[in-house]
């Protein structure tokens, strides 16, 4: 976030300097002037300071829409039109009622004006108007033309994922195998997936490279919304949607699978029946005997099977 220097020039300039030369004067002469309150000169100062932060606080976080609260608005260099923020844009334009050839999302990178939304003005894309000198967003990020007055985000820009990330730099790695920010708790233990989180969540379908909600890594690698996996397990889905592994400890489960089987023998005409099976969790090939209720792996134990021939 770039700090913003406020700098007094003209007649006040030149006041204080004469003000200063006048304080030294009556020091040297044993003025008597208050060290508590430093002269006038450093009231002015003080006042001066006083005035420029109440005017970068001025409509602090009684702006924005849904996603952020700012104090700009954009114009989307695709269509030209001015939205509150990117997500705006990409919900209007990608309506259900908007005609399919017409639909797009927003180019964020290429935003380069936004208007001041206490006086109008539009500008080119900076943190602090050029006109009534408010300060549009506390995190302030050049690179991804992004503003946000809520900090307790704890936004950062992540230079590998090349946008800006929340929850703050000291929590996050970037995994340059997976191409994305995993939790600093998962730097030594994740399984390692080429681009993890460059494709949808295989439940919402929604881009998650980009997402502001909760991502789950799979032990598998795999990546999910932490809300979709949650609605996945509340529907009795253990398995990965994109590799069919297990997702948890299942011994328990498949144990019950075992009395259930041993509790319900087969007609007599598909006992000695045998079909090949494919275990989804680690991967190896068996001869089993068939049973209407499932297929249990030689190796691992695992009931997470598909049959594959017989």
């Amino acid at each position: 976030m770039e700090e913003v220097e406020i700098k007094h020039f003209g007649s006040e300039e030149l006041g204080c300097q004469q003000q200063n030369e006048t304080c030294k004067n009556e020091e040297k002469a044993g003025g008597s002037h208050s060290q508590q309150s430093g002269g006038p000169c450093m009231l002015k100062q003080e006042s001066n300071e006083a005035e420029a932060t109440e005017l970068l606080e001025k409509g602090f976080m009684e702006y924005g829409c849904l996603h952020y609260r700012r104090r700009c608005r954009i114009r989307a260099p695709c269509c030209g039109e001015i939205f509150d923020c990117r997500h705006c844009h990409n919900e209007a334009k990608n309506n259900i009622n908007v005609d399919q050839k017409l639909r797009h999302d927003i180019p964020r990178h290429q935003i380069s004006q936004v208007i001041c939304s206490l006086c109008g003005t539009e500008q080119e894309v900076q943190q602090v108007c050029i006109n009534c000198g408010v300060c549009m967003g506390k995190y302030f990020c050049e690179t991804c033309k992004f503003f946000d007055n809520d900090t307790s985000k704890r936004q950062y820009h992540c230079d590998g994922c090349g946008i800006c990330r929340i929850g703050g730099r000291e929590n996050f790695f970037h995994c340059y195998k997976c191409g994305c920010c995993y939790s600093i708790l998962l730097k030594n233990s994740h399984p390692c997936v080429e681009g993890a989180m460059h494709h949808d969540c295989p439940v919402c379908f929604e881009f998650l490279f980009e997402s502001r909600y909760d991502v789950t890594v799979l032990p598998c690698g795999h990546t999910i919304h932490t809300d979709c996996f949650k609605e996945m397990r509340d529907h009795f889905q253990y398995a990965c949607p994109l590799c069919f592994k297990s997702v948890c400890d299942m011994s328990k489960v498949w144990e019950r699978f075992d009395e259930e089987i041993a509790a319900t023998p087969m007609p007599e005409p598909y006992q000695n029946k045998m079909v090949s099976i494919l275990c989804n969790d680690c991967g190896t090939k068996s001869e089993v005997q068939f049973h209407v209720l499932a297929r249990k792996c030689l190796n691992c134990k695992s009931y997470n099977t598909r049959q594959t021939r017989g």
